[in-house]
């Protein structure tokens, strides 16, 4: 499942999704993670209205299953939604490898229905959840 971080470092979800300097792409499995891509926005990111800084951006989280931002939009997040991406808002800088070691020992237990959709986005028939026999007290 591939995931997709706003951020200014590459090192920290610390930014806005219109105006990251970077989006760096991942993909996680229960077994673990690999850096993909990173997309790279540089500082032309001035506030001018012009609505479609967007554009590049979106173009760039096109496959993933779940965005990570420190902040998004309206229009942004509704952008976003609309091609089945999931966003998420971290209240403070969060550590990129910290979020990709919790999100794969979530995948290696029972995840909870919203990523069990983002899951599904990526690999249609892939794991069935009714049928898993593996119960955690």
């Amino acid at each position: 499942m591939k995931i997709a971080f706003a951020t200014q470092d590459k090192a920290f979800v610390d930014a806005h999704f219109g105006w990251a300097k970077s989006i760096v792409v991942y993909d996680v499995t229960p077994e673990g993670h690999r850096f993909v891509e990173s997309f790279d926005f540089g500082d032309k990111l001035e506030e001018d209205g012009d609505e479609d800084k967007l554009a590049p951006k979106l173009e760039a989280i096109k496959d993933c299953a779940i965005l990570y931002v420190a902040a998004i939009g309206g229009s942004g997040a509704a952008r976003v939604v609309a091609m089945k991406i999931h966003p998420i808002k971290v209240p403070q800088p969060e550590s990129i490898p910290e979020i990709l070691d919790k999100l794969q020992a979530v995948l290696k237990g029972t995840p909870p229905p919203w990523l069990r959709k983002a899951l599904a986005k990526e690999n249609a028939p892939a794991y069935d959840f009714e049928t898993d026999e593996v119960h955690h007290d």
